[in-house]
């Protein structure tokens, strides 16, 4: 087991907003830059949301290959891999051209580079819990979703402008790729944590994560964590929806660049700073629940006033600055419960969960802009928010004070470390 003291010198937490990059850059580049030029190759809006649905079902899985990652190699070693084969697999997908014939190919590209940016996103969660104490979690859970979301924008912002201004969509892949490598320098800020078992052989070590996992789902901070996560809470399925949607308010290339890129970085890192700050002084899943009816609330106003681009910049906006609250809650929430033994395994156990809602979310803003066209797909996804924060109250209140070893008849469990 490696050493659960908090380290001294820990780096300070901004440095997980650049190793966070790659992860947001990929997601960005497949959301917003993928699925506007493929709409307008011909791709329908439920195309470019199954096309989206791939990046999160790769975060979705991303559970199943931790364990690898906690138990071999470094953490360091192990970024450094997921991020080289991120680089060359949105380069690959900048290079294929851009027919509706290829969306299946275009999946796999996406799917693929999707894995790779995970395994980077793994190493980085086990190099975090080990390195930043308690009082913290919170502020560096802020900063790491802040590089997510920025990383969000450059990939789709910045790769749509790039895309659409340099006349060549190939060059937005040619730019990213080598920014993704150097998201790689903060490494040499941070001490290398030790790995689950070491001296141990694999299987042992495999035991010993598994070990880990069932403390974190036997403590009761542990289980709620994992409970809210599944549920549609601050998802912020319409992030990967932006391009597919624009026409509806008459917004064109420029307009979703911007939201999905120079001003929804502007406003989602913030937010996620703010929203980890604000998670380290109150209860951290109030605050992504409050953060989630808030994200409810903008959904129902912008389905609710005039559709003009000026509208959808103003309204997109306060969308993605929620979101930022949202995820830097989330982080909160997620590192406050995996405490720091197998932390890469338990983080992503969390990481994955969550990324269940965001994937049906997205999938059922598809289906239902399809039916009842952009406004009621606003309501839908708000309603869904609110459903899900009365939910996770609900269970919160029935269980309260409740012992859950006597559920699985070990005795009172204490929370995960």
């Amino acid at each position: 087991m490696i050493d659960a003291s908090e380290p001294e010198g820990s780096a300070h937490p901004i440095v997980y907003l650049i190793l966070y990059l790659p992860l947001g850059i990929a997601a960005g580049y497949a959301t917003v830059t993928l699925g506007w030029l493929l709409s307008h190759a011909g791709a329908s809006v439920e195309q470019i949301a199954m096309l989206a649905s791939v990046v999160f079902l790769a975060n979705t899985w991303k559970v199943a290959w931790s364990p690898l990652i906690d138990t071999t190699l470094t953490a360091k070693i192990w970024f450094m891999i997921g991020l080289l084969l991120t680089a060359v697999g949105i380069m690959g997908a900048a290079l294929l051209p851009l027919e509706t014939r290829l969306l299946g190919t275009f999946g796999w590209l996406v799917l693929g580079f999707s894995i790779s940016a995970t395994v980077c996103s793994i190493a980085v969660d086990r190099l975090m819990a080990f390195d930043v104490p308690d009082h913290l979690k919170g502020q560096a859970g802020g900063w790491s979703q802040a590089g997510n979301l920025g990383g969000a924008g450059l990939g789709g912002g910045a790769g749509l402008w790039l895309s659409q201004h340099s006349g060549h969509p190939w060059i937005a892949g040619a730019v990213l790729a080598p920014i993704c490598m150097v998201c790689a320098l903060p490494l040499l800020t941070i001490r290398e944590p030790g790995r689950v078992g070491r001296g141990k052989s694999y299987w042992a070590t495999l035991s010993e994560t598994g070990l880990d996992v069932l403390t974190l789902i036997r403590a009761r901070i542990g289980l709620l964590a994992c409970f809210i996560m599944l549920l549609p809470i601050g998802s912020g399925g319409l992030q990967q929806l932006w391009a597919a949607i624009a026409k509806d308010w008459s917004a064109g290339a420029d307009e979703v660049a911007l939201v999905g890129g120079l001003l929804s970085g502007l406003v989602s890192i913030p937010g996620c700073i703010a929203g980890g700050y604000i998670a380290d002084k109150i209860d951290r899943k109030l605050a992504f629940s409050l953060f989630g009816i808030a994200l409810s609330a903008v959904a129902a106003i912008m389905a609710s006033t005039p559709h003009t681009p000026m509208a959808f910049l103003v309204s997109a906006c306060a969308y993605n600055a929620t979101v930022g609250f949202c995820y830097g809650a989330y982080s909160a929430v997620t590192l406050e419960a995996i405490g720091k033994g197998a932390a890469g395994t338990k983080f992503n156990l969390i990481s994955s969960l969550s990324n269940a809602p965001i994937l049906v979310v997205t999938l059922v803003d598809g289906w239902a802009e399809t039916r009842f066209g952009a406004t009621g797909m606003l309501y839908v996804e708000a309603a869904m928010g609110v459903a899900g924060v009365a939910i996770y109250g609900l269970v919160a209140f029935a269980t309260r004070g409740l012992s859950w070893g006597v559920l699985f008849g070990k005795g009172n469990i204490a929370p995960a470390s």
